[in-house]
Formats: structure tokens, sequence, C-alpha cells
């Protein structure tokens, strides 16, 4: 397999193979054949590269704190007609959103100088004079902590609020809709913490943004498994459905899957 120079994410199967004619996802919890070679060359890529360091628990030499991490990869055709796929990891990795190899994230929650690092801040604030005010431990300032309180709580929700409103989602019609959007339609009260920030579809936002057409998709776990869950390593895994299915059926949609 070879990495495209003039996509850095795209990597182009080196033989011709088949593409499937719908879009396909785990079926009984195997992957399409062309998912798993581009897993196992995602798998040889994790083994052996160098550009970044993350403990993922298989190393035992390896110090600091073990955090195992769910990996995709989706099949794509470009509009050159190439066959290839994309990678992409869940939430953050070393700390960061950006490694070589994997799509960015649909929105850049540690972007520098960005409304989230700022009202971020502002909550550390206010949380730190009610912790100054508790302390006093007077009557005068009760009510003062009560209204801070309130004021945290309030803050804290607009931000939040905000915050799934700037991650938008693309389909292949090119129509947008943010969390908000996405989870209301869905008859969700509010969008979970995290959504949006799974590697399905951050994949599929690439794949849309960049004129790919998306032929087949799968997730697998690598490193140590975290207490009291199910996955191990190399396992494959179905998206999830309470963060990603109603995400993907926005996304997804006129795209005829296989069943």
């Amino acid at each position: 397999m070879s990495q495209k120079e003039q996509d850095p994410y795209f990597t182009s199967f080196a033989l011709e193979l088949e593409a499937p004619d719908q879009f396909n996802f785990l079926k009984d919890n195997k992957p399409h054949p062309l998912c798993l070679l581009a897993a196992k060359d995602l798998q040889e890529y994790l083994k052996h590269q160098s550009d970044w360091e993350h403990n993922f628990g298989l190393n035992p030499t390896q110090k600091g704190f073990i955090i195992g991490k769910m990996f995709g990869v989706l099949v794509v055709k470009t509009s050159q007609n190439e066959l290839g796929y994309i990678a992409a990891f869940s939430g953050k990795m070393a700390g960061r959103n950006h490694h070589s190899k994997f799509v960015p994230p649909v929105f850049d929650s540690l972007q520098e100088g960005g409304f989230l690092n700022t009202g971020m801040a502002e909550l550390a604030r206010i949380n730190n004079v009610i912790k100054e005010k508790e302390h006093l431990k007077a009557e005068g300032y009760l009510e003062d902590v009560r209204l801070m309180k309130a004021a945290r709580k309030k803050h804290s929700n607009t931000l939040q609020n905000e915050l799934f409103n700037h991650y938008t989602f693309l389909n292949k019609h090119g129509e947008e809709k943010s969390l908000n959007e996405i989870f209301k339609a869905a008859s969700y009260k509010n969008p979970p913490a995290g959504a949006g920030e799974c590697a399905g579809p951050k994949l599929l936002q690439y794949a849309f943004k960049h004129q790919m057409e998306p032929l087949a998709i799968a997730e697998f776990w690598w490193g140590q498994s975290p207490k009291s869950e199910h996955w191990k390593h190399l396992n494959y895994y179905p998206c999830c459905k309470e963060k990603c299915e109603p995400i993907l059926a926005h996304m997804l949609e006129g795209i005829k899957i296989q069943k």
C-alpha cells in the first residue's frame, strides 16, 4: 500500500481489487475483506511508528497512564477512481487531535485561542471564587456562593451548547447538520458527552469533504482493555449506538447499506 502525495491521509491499495457495490458495516462481527486489509496495514503502522508516543499498555517497559484506543478504517474510492482507505482514532491521542496518517477531527476543541479554551478559563475562575468564599465559612457569603454556583451552571450549559453547535456533519448530498440538530431530531434531550469524536463520523466527514465515496467501515480496539469493559485488543466492534447512531443516520442518508 502507498500513501498518496495529493492527500496525506489516503492510502491506496497496491493490488487491483473489487469494490463493494453497497456500503458495508460489520456483518456477524466480521469486517469486509477490504476493511481487514486496511486494518492490517494500519496495525503494522501502529506497531512500528515513531511519529508520536502514546501508552496503549502493550509495552511493559513504557511508563505513564495506560489508555487503549478505538481506531477506524474507511475504505473509499477517490474522485480519480482510486481504491484505498483513510484512518481515524476515537477522541484524542497522545494529548492531541492531529497526527500524521489520521484524518483531522470534525471540530478541533483544542485549538488555541478558541471559544472553548476561553470558556473553560472562565469556568475555572468561577470555581476558584466559589472555593475561596466557601473556605471563609461566613454567613454573609452563602448567598454569594449560591449565585456563583447558578452562574457556573448557566455558563457551563451555554458553553456545552455552543460546542455542540460547532460540531457539524455532512452527508453525500452536502447537507450539514449540527449535533444539536441531529440529536433533537432523534428525540434526545441533549447530545451525549463525546458525541462526534468517534472514529466513524470523523472518517465519513473527511470522505464527504474531499469527494471520496465511502464503501466499507470497520473499527477495532488497540491496547489494554479498560477495567470492567468488554473491549479487547485487536477485536472489531460496531459503531456505538448512543453517540454515533443518530449521527450516522444523517451522514449515510441516501447511501445503500448492505443488510
